[in-house]
């Protein structure tokens, strides 16, 4: 049987977005996203952190320093019992400064390239499979991988522009969408 996931874009939806986020001064978890990731685990999904880094093409931090950033963010959800399944990342930026990343690719979103590589290695569903991002080319990459649903978080009353199954203001009311899909 095929799992289910959650797909979660990182900068602005689970920690705030400082613009080329990595260095772990800068390491803020947004209000709510424990909250919400513990709803979400009780829901039976698996949950995976999907994010482009196009700082890394651009020369500012290094994959050493995503990394050392992505395990503190997980330590710092596995002290609330949330444990995250895994994350996946591009590096790539077409007109970045480190020419072994300054690449067109199908992994940076709206690509869903990190969608299919999660989908292979977890043996996920994706039609049953659910994503959260606060930018339009997150939803673009669930729409891409043909999700059961595409969920933007955006502190705008109305985004008619969007192509988002919902629109929500947080992780929290998130988890509430997902919720009622199960029930």
């Amino acid at each position: 049987m095929k799992n289910q996931a959650v797909f979660i874009d990182r900068d602005g939806v689970l920690n705030e977005d400082f613009g080329y986020t990595s260095q772990l001064s800068d390491l803020k978890i947004l209000e709510g996203v424990v909250e919400g990731l513990q709803a979400i685990l009780a829901l039976d999904f698996k949950v995976i952190i999907i994010t482009n880094q196009s700082g890394i093409a651009r020369g500012l931090y290094s994959i050493k320093d995503l990394h050392v950033f992505m395990n503190e963010m997980i330590n710092i959800f596995l002290k609330n019992q949330i444990d995250i399944t895994d994350y996946f990342f591009c590096p790539h930026y077409p007109e970045g400064m480190v020419q072994e990343y300054a690449i067109k690719c199908s992994c940076r979103k709206p690509e869903a390239g990190m969608l299919f590589a999660a989908e292979k290695k977890h043996n996920l569903d994706l039609s049953k499979s659910i994503l959260i991002g606060d930018k339009e080319t997150d939803i673009l990459a669930g729409q891409n991988a043909n999700l059961f649903s595409n969920i933007l978080i955006s502190s705008e009353e109305r985004n008619d522009q969007s192509n988002a199954t919902h629109i929500v203001k947080n992780l929290i009311d998130a988890a509430e969408i997902i919720k009622a899909y199960n029930s």
